[in-house]
């Protein structure tokens, strides 16, 4: 799909949505960029900070201080994260959700041990060399090469930095399990997950997919754990059928609002 298509598609929308977006670890809005340039015609987006706190209940807040009344959520990774504690916090402000590249279980210790090294490394000057530890894991092999495309993640690594950094592997440690209160989301939901990711891999996204009720689920070819930018076009479409869904829930909201 081209940039022209996509806009002709987003010529005679409903009414705009507000839409918030939540980048991962060392991510800012350029992960976002192709999405907010290309759903303009159906939501106005605002692509929150996920660096500024250390705890993931103060970054909720943080972010609903500054976020619309009423709006659509997104996140990735962390991102995805944040997004629960927000629902936890705030339901009724919830309008829709989408679920990126993330998962809804808790840090195992293993990977606990790994976030802690990672801090420790970037406590000891070297935070440089975290992303391109990280790299692999974080874009399917083929994009590696792709010096434009890293060439970005790097510098969205930088602009967090090592604070920044740090506080968003703290807050991501002690993340409680999201699973319990997955059934009880009754917005429309999609859930997507590149088919190479290595961090949150499709099994995650299928678990979240299944017990979510009316949950869609895109499982995306060609992307990792990045697939708003490694896969672009496929991502955006996703999340204006998404943003574009009519919804009938079965049951009155438990968490978040229906529109």
């Amino acid at each position: 799909m081209t940039d022209t298509e996509l806009h002709e598609e987003a010529e005679t929308p409903r009414e705009r949505i507000p839409l918030v977006l939540l980048p991962g670890v060392l991510n800012d809005g350029d992960l976002w960029a192709h999405q907010t340039k290309h759903l303009g015609g159906v939501a106005t987006s605002w692509v929150a900070d996920t660096s500024s706190h250390d705890n993931l209940p103060d970054l909720a807040a943080a972010i609903l201080a500054q976020a619309p009344a009423r709006f659509a959520l997104g996140g990735l990774s962390m991102g995805g994260y944040v997004a629960f504690e927000i629902l936890r916090q705030a339901p009724e402000r919830v309008l829709r959700l989408a679920l990126v590249d993330t998962s809804a279980r808790a840090d195992t210790k293993e990977r606990k041990r790994r976030r802690q090294g990672l801090i420790e490394l970037a406590e000891k000057g070297q935070f440089r060399g975290v992303t391109p530890r990280m790299l692999p894991t974080l874009i399917a092999h083929r994009h590696l090469r792709n010096e434009a495309l890293t060439g970005r993640i790097y510098a969205m690594a930088e602009r967090i930095g090592r604070d920044g950094f740090i506080r968003q592997e703290l807050a991501v440690m002690e993340r409680p399990d999201s699973r319990p209160m997955l059934p009880k989301i009754k917005v429309p939901t999609i859930v997507i997950c590149g088919r190479d990711d290595r961090l949150t891999p499709p099994s995650r996204a299928e678990e979240m997919a299944a017990a979510i009720p009316g949950a869609d689920l895109l499982v995306v070819a060609g992307a990792g754990h990045l697939a708003p930018m490694e896969r672009p076009y496929a991502v955006t479409r996703a999340l204006r059928g998404w943003l574009q869904r009519s919804w009938t829930p079965d049951k009155p909201s438990e968490i978040g609002a229906a529109p």
